[in-house]
């Protein structure tokens, strides 16, 4: 089993050049996610900086070294920002997209693969083979699966991490922040995430969370983010995991 516990912050979208210099300057983390290619549901949102964003990043990584983390949209952007991208990321929305999966799948690069919104496990497994046959390069990740409730944005399935752990052993990530979409709950359901056996978080976060662009209502701010990291530093002696942030 594996004994890391793996934390991936960062904004939805990149924004600035500023807005990750705050980032690492509160943050002292080994990896950043956030969306250069954004597909939003609302035609009238913000797309991301998109091919303008590239050349920053990889300036921004040249001066934090940091390992970045990013979202494919489709095979055109897959080629824009593979050289930048050291793990790729599938959205819940792109799940069912094989041809683009099989496209991420030549890279043979680590791939975080979200679920989603009513796919099956079995779907969810399914998918990550399009990427790799045996799972090897694939990072599942459960984002929320969407059901009945309104109450919150969506139903995070905990029980699916801990059923595809004691199954499969496949790596398996969650992402409160869009399993919640409340801020006040991502330090809830991420030591239940450590609890249940997954192998890390994906967590959104922002020097001014309140003036994000995306997903304002679920990121952390970065003291908010620290504090988290502590908590789950010491709950982790529990289960025999050791943070990696």
């Amino acid at each position: 089993m594996n004994k890391d516990f793996t934390i991936i912050s960062g904004p939805c979208s990149f924004e600035s050049i500023d807005q990750i210099d705050k980032h690492f300057n509160e943050l002292d983390s080994q990896f950043l996610r956030a969306g250069i290619f954004k597909l939003r549901t609302a035609h009238e949102s913000f797309q991301g900086l998109r091919s303008k964003g590239i050349s920053d990043i990889r300036d921004l990584k040249e001066k934090y070294k940091f390992k970045f983390v990013s979202e494919i949209v489709s095979k055109e952007s897959l080629e824009n920002i593979a050289e930048i991208t050291d793990i790729f990321q599938i959205g819940t929305r792109n799940m069912y997209n094989y041809e683009l999966l099989k496209e991420v799948s030549k890279y043979k690069k680590k791939t975080i693969l979200k679920r989603a919104f009513s796919a099956t496990i079995d779907e969810w497994i399914k998918a990550g083979k399009y990427i790799d046959e045996y799972l090897e390069n694939v990072i599942l990740c459960e984002r929320g699966i969407r059901t009945f409730e309104p109450s919150y944005r969506n139903t995070l399935d905990l029980n699916a991490v801990s059923f595809i752990k004691r199954n499969y052993g496949f790596n398996v990530i969650v992402d409160p922040s869009h399993g919640t979409g409340d801020a006040k709950m991502v330090e809830d359901l991420s030591l239940a995430a450590l609890a249940c056996g997954a192998d890390g978080l994906l967590i959104e976060t922002h020097f001014d969370p309140k003036n994000s662009i995306s997903d304002a209502n679920q990121a952390l701010s970065l003291d908010q983010m620290n504090g988290l990291v502590e908590k789950l530093k010491e709950a982790s002696k529990i289960f025999n995991k050791k943070v990696i942030f």
